[in-house]
């Protein structure tokens, strides 16, 4: 369990953080910019279950625990990615469950017949928002993934998990039937 005593050490003035094994990089390193867009990703999922009830509200729960867990998994630098690794990471049985939970709710949808517009709902707009910098986080844990050992099974989480936010925020905008749709060219 994690004890915070103290909130600022000073550590970090000279623009440098800690990994999970105390070594430092530059607060800008593209490995710090992935977990902290994974971070921000939790903020907005905080800030869609707002307007979630019921299980909505338990699968955001659960999936900002799996943030909290993806973010550690990114400060663990190293190549030991099993599930019995003595360091916390994303497991493929928590991209499973986003994939089953996708299914589930999709099966209840109109296929698409254009692109939608975020929006919608109050719940559907806060998890498109939340999708768009889940995508972010996305591309920063792929790019880190050039030049380090990253987990694969955290690139996969973060890619379902966009694909999750936005399957979500379909069914919350009445089962598609309130989807915004795209319409190319309206305002030409």
């Amino acid at each position: 369990m994690v004890k915070l005593t103290k909130i600022y050490t000073r550590g970090g003035d000279q623009g440098q953080t800690s990994l999970a094994d105390g070594a430092r990089l530059a607060k800008d390193a593209v490995r710090i910019a992935a977990y902290g867009t994974v971070d921000e990703t939790n903020a907005a999922i905080g800030l869609a279950r707002l307007h979630a009830e019921g299980e909505a509200d338990r699968m955001l729960a659960r999936i900002q625990n799996d943030l909290f867990d993806l973010g550690a998994d990114l400060a663990t630098p190293g190549g030991d990615f099993a599930a019995s690794s003595q360091s916390l990471r994303i497991i493929d049985a928590q991209v499973d469950r986003l994939e089953q939970e996708i299914d589930a709710m999709n099966a209840e949808l109109s296929p698409l017949t254009s692109f939608i517009l975020p929006g919608g709902s109050p719940l559907a707009a806060s998890l498109h928002l939340a999708r768009t910098i889940c995508r972010r986080a996305e591309r920063l844990i792929v790019e880190a993934a050039r030049t380090e050992a990253i987990n694969p099974a955290a690139i996969r989480y973060a890619n379902r998990l966009s694909d999750h936010l936005f399957v979500m925020g379909r069914y919350h905008n009445n089962r598609g039937r309130d989807d915004v749709l795209w319409v190319p060219g309206d305002n030409r």
